[in-house]
């Protein structure tokens, strides 16, 4: 255990990429965390669309969705003092606050995470893009937990190609008609309010999408709830058919959704790595637990070389995920202008990294990791999406080499013998 707090590595924390309030929210929502465990100590065959439900409105209750009413009273200042007396639990809406957190609930619950980290993606485009009325609509609900969101984007046919959206809008009277499919998308199946992109036809390609706020309500939207994934969560298709939106329903501007799209993914890949970080410790500390209890040899499984290099890699790879997301999130809250290729980076390491450490721990624990529901096998299932949301690593290696500087690099001058 790295901390009297699950899911916390003080050492990184001390650090000066965080602030005071960063810390104080982490160790808070770690202790909250351990004690409404009950949310999520139920069996392997939780129906995900209750439990998210149920986990959501805890969080928004308890306060930890309260960052995404920009007219709420602010937690930031209650935070910073450290000295707990406050009822804001901390978390003011910067992305090294987005990332601790992810990286505290995915150490406690694979869904915990899950549901925090769509609710907050389903909000930021409201927030950043939405008009006045839409944000006094939407936005109060959904920081209290009261209401969920998705955001609609990925189609069977384009995959992570946003350009090659094809869910289309018929321009008419007073608004759109939408026609088409989204594919996989987090929360169909409860939310209250989806984010879509669809085909509006401005221009070819990536210059002729829109973005729409659908409610759940609006006739001709329905949602396929057949989809099961590896790890039980609330994910399905929607389907349009010939469903009305008016033209209130516009977010940001007419052929504007692909900026849209792309800035909230850039923003958010970072904390997908946040959330690998969370369950690579998690599988870390069991890996390391279970080597020093198992007794073998006249001795334990600890003292075997090969667990020993396995143990010492794993740690190496957390510490350089860790360390990683951690700048992308400082880039981001500073302003830098390079922050995509750096979120881009967090996400494909640490996703990657976090993969081979759970199959590392999973190793380690033999047959007895893999026992359904075991820490271990649960783990196994939960970490693999995280490779392929928010942009596949391939995808992340593309944009990684698309951001490196193609300009040469002048040959150095020989240094003169007096500077030797």
């Amino acid at each position: 255990m790295r901390t009297q707090l699950a899911g916390l590595d003080e050492n990184l924390l001390a650090l000066p990429l965080y602030e005071d309030h960063h810390r104080f929210a982490a160790r808070r929502l770690a202790g909250w965390c351990q004690d409404r465990a009950e949310l999520w100590e139920v069996p392997t065959d939780r129906a995900p669309d209750v439990s998210g439900l149920r986990i959501l409105r805890a969080l928004g209750a308890d306060g930890w969705l309260a960052f995404l009413d920009p007219d709420a009273p602010s937690s930031g200042e209650a935070a910073a003092s450290g000295d707990g007396t406050g009822t804001a639990p901390g978390l003011n809406g910067d992305f090294r606050s987005l990332c601790l957190a992810r990286e505290v609930l995915a150490y406690a619950d694979d869904l915990a995470d899950f549901t925090f980290s769509i609710q907050a993606l389903a909000a930021t485009p409201i927030i950043r893009y939405g008009t006045e009325e839409q944000k006094r609509r939407y936005l109060p609900p959904m920081a209290r937990g009261e209401l969920a969101g998705s955001f609609a984007v990925t189609e069977e046919a384009s995959g992570s190609d946003l350009a090659a959206v094809g869910l289309r809008a018929e321009r008419v009277p007073g608004g759109y008609v939408l026609d088409g499919e989204k594919a996989w998308i987090a929360n169909s199946g409860i939310a209250g309010v989806h984010c879509v992109i669809a085909r509006t036809g401005e221009g070819p390609g990536a210059l002729g999408l829109t973005a729409f706020l659908v409610p759940a309500e609006t006739g001709g939207l329905s949602c396929d709830r057949s989809v099961r994934m590896v790890a039980p969560r609330s994910l399905g298709h929607l389907v349009l058919d010939r469903a009305f939106v008016p033209d209130t329903s516009v977010l940001g501007r007419p052929g504007h959704g692909f900026v849209i799209a792309s800035d909230v993914l850039e923003r958010f890949r970072m904390t997908v790595g946040a959330a690998a970080v969370g369950f690579a410790r998690r599988a870390a500390d069991a890996a390391v637990g279970h080597a020093r209890e198992r007794k073998i040899y006249r001795g334990s499984l600890f003292d075997l070389p090969s667990v020993k290099a396995a143990l010492a890699d794993s740690e190496v790879a957390l510490n350089g995920a860790a360390l990683l997301v951690a700048r992308a999130a400082w880039e981001i809250d500073h302003g830098r202008r390079g922050y995509p290729r750096h979120s881009s980076i967090a996400k494909l390491a640490a996703t990657e990294s976090a993969q081979r450490i759970v199959d590392a721990t999973v190793q380690i624990f033999g047959a007895a990791g893999l026992v359904a529901d075991s820490v271990p096998e649960r783990l196994y299932r939960q970490i693999r999406s995280l490779r392929i949301y928010e942009g596949a690593s391939e995808v992340q290696q593309m944009i990684i080499a698309g951001s490196l500087d193609r300009k040469p690099v002048p040959p150095r001058a020989p240094a003169s013998a007096d500077a030797l």
